[in-house]
Order: C-alpha cells, then structure tokens, then sequence
C-alpha cells in the first residue's frame, strides 16, 4: 500500500488505545489552555480526568462554528502567538470570519494526512500534481501543495483562474493528477471540448483530487468521461485541519485518518451516537491539535461511517460515506427537507440535459415556498421548438418530483446560460423573507 500502510492497517484495539491516549492529552490541554472550552467544560460538569479513554468521548460538551465567531479573532487559541506559523480563514459569508491557528507541529500532521490520501488514490512521487485550488485563507491550495511535496511529488501551484493558461500548463508540464473542485475539473473539460487547439488526448491525467464541495456521482462520471482519468473524493474542514481529513480509495466510502481526526455521527435532532451505517451529523475531535484544539466539531455535514475492513482496498480505518448535504444548506420547501445534491443526482441522468449544470431559486410568495429549478439543455440536444422543450419538461418534472417528492418549477435554459464558476459554485438563491 505504501508508506503509510502501518497506521491505515491497524487493528481496531490498537487504533483505540492510540485514540485513548491522544484523547486524554487532549482534553487535558484544551481545558487548561482553552479559556472558552474550559467554560464549556465547567458548564456541562465535566474535568479532564473524568477522560479516560477514547469510549468517554460521548461525556464532553460539543463545540460549533458559532463558538469560533464568538471567539473571534484569536480567543478559542490554545497555545500563544509565538508558537503559530499559520493563520487560515472561513471564508465569511455569513457572520464572522473562523480563524484557525496552526503550529509546526498541526501543519506536519495535515501534510501528512493530505499525503496518505494521495496514497489512498494512488499517488506516487513519480506523478506531476497540478493545483487548481485557491491559495491563501482558503486550506485548499496549500493543504494539496505540502501534501504532494511530503509525498514527493512535483507540486504546480497554480492556484485559482486564467483557465486558459492552466490548461496550457497542464498539457505542456504533462501533469498526471489535478486537484481542484468538481465543478472547476468539470469546467476545464468543457473548456478542453471548445477549444479546437486542444484535445483530451494531448493531456496525461491519471488522476483527481476534488473536494470543496459536494457533487453527486452522476457528476463524477462526467468528470472522468471528460478528463480521460480516475476522479477521488477528498474531505476536509479548515476548523479540522483542511483538505485531507477523509479520502475514497475507489469504492464510494472516504477513509477517515481517524488517528487524528476522530468522527462520531450524531442524530441531528436528540444529537446522541447513532450506529454505523446510520445517516446523521458529521462530528469530529482533533486529537492531536495544538493550535486550535476541537472537541466534538458539529460540522453539520450529512453522512454515515463504518467500521471495518475496507472490501476493496483492506485499509481498517473507519468510512464515511460521502456527504450528502449540509443541515445548515438544507432547504425546507413546504415542510419538505431539500438537498440541492438530490435534485443534481436527479439532473444528471438525463441526457438531454447538463444537469451538472443548475441553479436553484427559492422565493416566497404569500405564505408558501416556491422553488425554481434553473438547469442547461444538452448542447447535443437542443431545440427551440416549443413541443420538444415541453416533452423534455415534463419529463425533467418527473424525475425531480420523484426525487425530492414535491413539485418544483423548470426552467429549462440554452447552453452557457447557467454556467459554472471557477471556485466553489453557488447553486442556491434563497429570495425568502421570514420575519
């Protein structure tokens, strides 16, 4: 398996008793440098020696992102000024930023932990990684660049945009993996169709890296038809660590380096453990950080986990399924709970449209929701006639009504009118006013 097959292969007892100890150390040292945690630890009645092992995890208060705003800038902090080599940022587009501190030490294991998810895709230093994340307060460009390089890779730091250059350079340096977002990688392989000077054939890829945002598996075929590779899906938080935390090894389960990262999956309601396989809240500990210790994160993220041995490729370290929504991006129309990620898988498996393509719009008009569901016609099998448009809506009704089971408007749209951005997409528009 590579380098790190040790940890990823370890026995259950054995990743236990190393979660245990890394637990307890860092209940401890969160408590007694967290002034804020500490509260939240005095609070619910609890002391770090009532910590014992990784099984009393469920006794500790959780912590979530309003904690951090709360805190901002530097109060959720456990360790001073002096010791942080690495600032990184939410990005803010509600309330205040969520800053995160990292020593030396929290930036060697999240190299680390990006590396063992390049080996879990099979990534080998002979390969060319080019990054098309964003660098700067955003963890993604930086997380896959020290990553690649601990793994020994040569490392293109790209960044975000100029599409055109980024393909040149991806062609002309041979680049055999690329790591961006699903909706960029998608975007580079329509660029790539449109331009008559290129062709997929010229390109090397092997390999994708994308995360940042969810995609459904519809949309991971397109990639992969279109880049000519195999597409991988990444995991990460900035308040965790970043980009790296949970990486699929081929079967549709992410691997969780749960050795410093450990997950729960809550009941989003009573917010008690749920069993494997049981969809919840995505809830992680950090057990290892220095900079900015977290204790049972609620990242309101949607998944399962299981526990077990991998049947495709035999690592032991717990899975989590991919994530299927957001409690906080969770749209409820009409008392109905939405996913934009259910109404995308519906989208693309029609043929006739690019349902990767879409844009949702929520008004209120009177008292009830409305939902609008903007998506492009398939360049292949566009009309203007107005009975084909009208078939093809029907058709397009059918599909989302039995996915989501209530009814949305279509609109069906010509081809370019709804496109994708080169950063994270946004594909909801809530026009709500709820007073």
């Amino acid at each position: 398996m590579g380098k790190y097959e040790q940890i990823m292969t370890m026995s259950r007892e054995d990743m236990e008793k190393l979660q245990s100890e890394r637990l307890v150390a860092e209940v401890k040292y969160a408590y007694e440098n967290q002034k804020a945690y500490r509260a939240k630890m005095d609070e619910a009645g609890v002391k770090p020696e009532d910590i014992k092992s990784i099984k009393d995890i469920t006794k500790l208060p959780f912590t979530t992102k309003h904690d951090l705003r709360e805190n901002y800038p530097f109060g959720f902090f456990a360790c001073p000024m002096k010791d942080i080599v690495r600032i990184h940022a939410s990005s803010g587009t509600t309330g205040k930023l969520t800053t995160v501190g990292y020593t030396q030490r929290d930036l060697d294991d999240w190299s680390e932990a990006f590396a063992r998810s390049l080996e879990i895709a099979g990534v080998t230093k002979d390969d060319i990684i080019h990054i098309s994340y964003g660098y700067g307060l955003f963890t993604g460009g930086l997380g896959a660049h020290y990553g690649g390089e601990l793994m020994g890779c040569a490392v293109v730091p790209c960044s975000t945009g100029n599409t055109q250059r980024q393909l040149q350079l991806m062609k002309d340096f041979g680049a055999t993996v690329l790591c961006c977002t699903p909706s960029y990688a998608l975007f580079l392989g329509e660029a790539i169709e449109k331009d008559p000077n290129l062709s997929i054939d010229n390109f090397k890829l092997r390999i994708g890296v994308f995360g940042a945002e969810p995609w459904s598996l519809g949309m991971k075929e397109k990639i992969e038809e279109k880049l000519h590779l195999k597409a991988y899906d990444i995991y990460g938080l900035s308040e965790i660590s970043g980009p790296g935390v949970s990486m699929n090894c081929g079967a549709e389960e992410l691997h969780v380096q749960e050795d410093l990262f450990y997950p729960e999956v809550v009941d989003v309601n009573t917010l008690e453990p749920v069993p494997d396989g049981v969809r919840g809240e995505l809830v992680f500990t950090t057990l290892r950080k220095q900079g900015v210790p977290l204790i049972r994160y609620r990242t309101r993220d949607l998944c399962s986990i299981t526990h077990g041995v991998c049947p495709t490729c035999g690592r032991t370290i717990v899975r989590m399924s991919r994530v299927t929504g957001r409690t906080d991006d969770m749209l409820i129309i009409r008392g109905v709970n939405v996913f934009p990620s259910q109404i995308e898988s519906a989208l693309v498996k029609i043929e006739e449209l690019n349902g990767s393509h879409y844009l949702l719009v929520v008004e209120r008009e009177g008292l009830l929701d409305t939902l609008e569901i903007r998506v492009e016609m398939n360049p292949k099998y566009f009309s203007d006639q107005i009975k084909d448009i009208e078939k093809l809506r029907k058709k397009v009704d059918h599909e989302v009504t039995s996915a989501i089971g209530i009814a949305a408007k279509i609109t069906l749209c010509a081809p370019g009118e709804v496109p994708l951005s080169e950063g994270k997409t946004k594909r909801t528009i809530d026009n709500r006013v709820i007073e």
